[in-house]
């Protein structure tokens, strides 16, 4: 399996990253190591000759570092949030992927958003949401302490045994905010409404689900999102039924937005 990191990121470093979860905090350290950090930074910065850092930083400058957008819009058609996604410039075919590189897919995009200067030209002030895979969710992979702007987004596939229950409450505890994608009532999901906060339900399927599939997704008050919109009358069809979220490519379809020239921090 190839790498899928654009940003040539190892199994090593992504998860190395565990041992030292302060490196996610905000501004990527915190304030009792800020000046030790700052001091190793700016001795390794000097040991390395002019000449290579310029070679290095030309290097990182052209090298793709790829995230798909796309806009959540709100019933006023403003931007609520935006879906971020993995890109490559070989499109890899996601259905292929084996848990770990779906692993790197996401660390991908959080580092290309949440450890690159100028965020803002990617989130557009808005939330961001990211599916995270079960590594994640368990605390074996770290996430940015970010929660006042990441939405972490449920694998459509996860198995929500005592560990993964345990940990997105544990994630909540810190203020995440949790999104269950593609939601068909069935019996896993079920066990993982009372610790959602959107719910996900794909409008091309309401003719076939419809009504009860609604009143299953909001039974603990989670906000519903109505995606896969492509047509107007499935827009129709979803603010009919009470949700108040929505996305697809009748509203916007999605961008791929390469953060190759902001400058990485934190690392």
């Amino acid at each position: 399996m190839q790498d899928l990191s654009p940003d040539g990121e190892s199994d090593s470093t992504r998860r190395g990253v565990v041992a030292h979860p302060r490196l996610w905090c905000h501004g990527g350290v915190t304030g009792t190591d800020d000046l030790g950090l700052g001091r190793l930074a700016a001795a390794i910065d000097e040991a390395i000759p002019a000449d290579l850092a310029q070679t290095w930083n030309e290097h990182v400058a052209h090298h793709p570092v790829l995230v798909a957008r796309q806009g959540i819009f709100s019933a006023h058609n403003a931007v609520f949030a935006y879906q971020l996604s993995f890109r490559a410039p070989s499109r890899p075919d996601p259905l292929t992927w084996t848990s770990d590189a779906h692993e790197r897919a996401t660390s991908h995009v959080l580092r290309a958003t949440f450890l690159r200067d100028d965020m803002e030209s990617l989130a557009r002030g808005r939330h961001v949401v990211v599916r995270c895979p079960r590594g994640y969710l368990v605390g074996e992979l770290p996430l940015p302490q970010r929660p006042d702007r990441l939405i972490v987004e449920l694998p459509p596939d996860l198995d929500p045994d005592a560990e993964v229950l345990a940990g997105i409450a544990d994630l909540r505890s810190q203020g995440f905010r949790i999104q269950l994608p593609a939601f068909s009532d069935r019996p896993s999901q079920r066990r993982l409404l009372p610790l959602t906060d959107f719910v996900k339900i794909d409008v091309r399927d309401l003719d076939v689900e419809g009504l009860p599939v609604v009143r299953a997704a909001r039974s603990y008050g989670a906000t519903l999102v109505g995606e896969f919109i492509e047509q107007p009358d499935g827009l129709a069809g979803a603010r009919d039924l009470g949700m108040t979220l929505f996305q697809g490519n009748l509203l916007e379809r999605a961008t791929t937005v390469d953060r190759a020239t902001a400058r990485p921090v934190g690392l």
